[in-house]
Parts: C-alpha cells; sequence; structure tokens
C-alpha cells in the first residue's frame, strides 16, 4: 500500500472528522491538527488510529496534503 495523508485514510473509512475522534478517544480539534501537520499524536493514541482506520503507522502521512507546495525549497 502506498502512504497516504492521515485526512484521506480518515475519508476512506467513510468518517467525519467528528465521528474519527470519538472512535480514537482524541478532541476534534487534537485530529484536526494532526491532520494539519500541527501536531502528531503519540504511541497509544497512533495504535488507536491504526485500529480505526486499518491502516499501519507505516502507511500514513502525518504532514498537509498540500506541504510540498508551502515548503520553501531551494
Amino acid at each position: 500500500m502506498n502512504k497516504i495523508p492521515l485526512k484521506y485514510a480518515r475519508e476512506l473509512r467513510g468518517l467525519t472528522q467528528v465521528e474519527a475522534a470519538k472512535l480514537i478517544g482524541i478532541s476534534v480539534d487534537t485530529l484536526s491538527n494532526y491532520e494539519r501537520g500541527k501536531s502528531y499524536p503519540d504511541i497509544p493514541i497512533l495504535r488507536k488510529i491504526e485500529d480505526v482506520y486499518g491502516i499501519p503507522y507505516s502507511n500514513l502521512i502525518f504532514l498537509p496534503e498540500d506541504y510540498d507546495l508551502t515548503v520553501n525549497t531551494l
């Protein structure tokens, strides 16, 4: 499986942020921050994300989808 952004992994499961956050046991704001690359989950939360989304951590990208467009490269 290719690596996919966290937001897309959630959408593949047909979950809203509210639904996913509840299943994972975190706030919607926290999940939003993970999806936007503003903060990153600790190991216990990563395990819950893997379980809820059915995707191993190694296949998830914790950066915004437009990361390469917003990073200033030389």
